[in-house]
């Protein structure tokens, strides 16, 4: 069974896509850029901004009864790798032991112009 999870507390997608998609036990969280409640890009560095797409991907994920352990994988795209310590400064906070699997990819752009867009997986159990 496919449901879709939206949280009024994350941005609404600004694209023909779904904040997050439940399939069985598995919750694919979109790629969240850092936008603010306002639609606004929050953070003036790629830290700030991972903070940001962080914090969207929680409300997310509290909208389908999980928390960040449940997070199994990540993908971080950053428009500049030299941000990479910066970034995992701030994502060792989002994360405890055992880490998620996780790839970070440096692209040419983000939508709105954003300097980071995170996306994750979970495993999320009815119940």
């Amino acid at each position: 069974m496919i449901q879709e999870i939206s949280s009024p507390q994350a941005p609404k997608a600004i694209g023909p896509y779904s904040q997050a998609i439940k399939a069985g036990e598995l919750l694919f969280i979109s790629g969240q850029i850092p936008l603010n409640a306002k639609g606004e890009i929050a953070g003036a560095n790629a830290g700030e901004q991972a903070r940001q797409c962080l914090s969207n991907l929680r409300k997310i994920l509290a909208a389908a009864g999980a928390s960040t352990r449940d997070v199994v994988k990540t993908t971080i795209y950053l428009t500049d790798l030299s941000a990479f310590a910066d970034v995992n400064a701030v994502y060792s906070e989002f994360c405890e032991k055992p880490f998620p699997a996780r790839a970070t990819v440096q692209v040419s752009a983000l939508p709105k112009g954003a300097l980071v867009e995170i996306e994750a997986i979970a495993v999320v159990k009815d119940g």
